[in-house]
């Protein structure tokens, strides 16, 4: 299985997983036009994307597994698994379908159809794109700042303990760990 890439895709694939095992039950409470929007909404924020893999890896997996107790027929092992992995592609729709009644369970269809509509947009394939990108730079920036506010934190905290044991016979602070350096700012 491929990682997601940015938060966004992360929570609809936890959304998918979690929905998956209730979806089937309720498929008969779902709309045509509903179930519709869900499949528009699934494809434009590509949401199954991360699992175009899956058929993929297991075919290798199979293969090699099979291969390493029958070394002589490593071609043959190759074709017959590769056809039969062909065999099963199509139901990858079952899996599209699935995702769309997972959507369609959380989502309505009005939403459904603003999601669709949104990441159809230019801003919103934009921001699929630069998603990830995003979502670096702002961790890498929390990171920074987070430095920061321990450092400062710990520099003031420090002050106050003099301030706070002045006069008494342990007038420096024990157990405090020495303050951060690096550039880090708030």
């Amino acid at each position: 299985m491929i990682l997601c890439e940015s938060t966004r895709r992360g929570f609809f694939a936890a959304a998918t997983i979690a929905m998956m095992a209730i979806a089937p039950a309720a498929a008969q409470d779902i709309s045509a036009s509903h179930l519709a929007a869900a499949r528009q909404a699934v494809s434009a924020i590509d949401a199954t994307e991360q699992f175009d893999s899956i058929l993929l890896n297991s075919a290798t997996q199979i293969k090699a597994e099979l291969i390493v107790n029958n070394p002589n027929l490593q071609n043959e092992i190759s074709n017959m698994v590769d056809d039969k992995a062909l065999a099963l592609a199509p139901r990858r729709a079952d899996l599209e379908n699935e995702v769309a009644r997972v959507y369609a369970k959380l989502f309505t269809e009005q939403e459904l159809t603003e999601i669709a509509q949104f990441y159809s947009s230019e801003a919103g394939k934009k921001l699929i794109k630069q998603g990830p990108a995003a979502t670096r730079e702002m961790v890498q920036a929390a990171d920074i700042w987070s430095t920061g506010i321990m450092r400062d934190l710990r520099s003031q905290t420090l002050t106050a303990m003099r301030e706070l044991t002045a006069g008494t016979e342990n007038a420096e602070p024990t157990g405090a760990a020495a303050p951060a350096s690096g550039n880090a700012t708030q």
